[in-house]
């Protein structure tokens, strides 16, 4: 039978292993496993046509360059937008992400998108800030991304001029 004492050094041993299994898991790449299941972490950048000139996005309203563990471009088709009384604009609309992960994954998928930012005034003046939801529309995946399912989010970054992202994306 073992003593408290001589127990001591397994319990400190099992300890280590612990910490070092967790430091390893959070030190992975994004993607998990082989279903293609990724934490999206990046920042998008307006661009301009040279820089994103994909076919499929021809007739955009507006790209955005992405780069983090999601990198390409996505072409945004604005939609309908209002001013509401406060001064909080929102528009909604679609999207084409054409891209590849940092783990080689590409191929095209869309998106809708809500935006929200508050202004001093109807005219766009004076933003304070800004927020975008995309969910990838379903059906829409190709290539690498046929099957695609999932959220990017974007929160505007008013000093900067970019657009941090958040996300995940699931790819069977």
């Amino acid at each position: 039978m073992y003593t408290s004492v001589e127990r001591r050094p397994l319990r400190r041993v099992l300890t280590l292993a612990v910490a070092v299994f967790a430091i390893v898991a959070l030190a992975s790449p994004a993607s998990a496993g082989g279903n293609g299941t990724y934490q999206l972490d990046g920042i998008g950048y307006p661009s301009d046509f040279g820089e994103c000139n994909d076919p499929e996005g021809a007739g955009a309203d507006f790209p955005i360059l992405l780069t983090g563990n999601i990198n390409g471009c996505l072409y945004q088709f604005w939609g309908p937008g209002e001013f509401r009384p406060s001064n909080t604009y929102i528009e909604r609309g679609t999207e084409l992400f054409v891209g590849c992960t940092d783990d080689g994954r590409c191929g095209s998928f869309e998106t809708t998108y809500v935006f929200t930012a508050k202004y001093e005034d109807d005219n766009f003046n004076g933003q304070k800030f800004g927020r975008c939801q995309h969910p990838v529309a379903a059906g829409t995946g190709t290539g690498d991304f046929t099957g695609v399912t999932g959220r990017l989010d974007f929160k505007d970054d008013l000093v900067a001029g970019n657009f941090p992202l958040r996300g995940h994306l699931s790819v069977p």
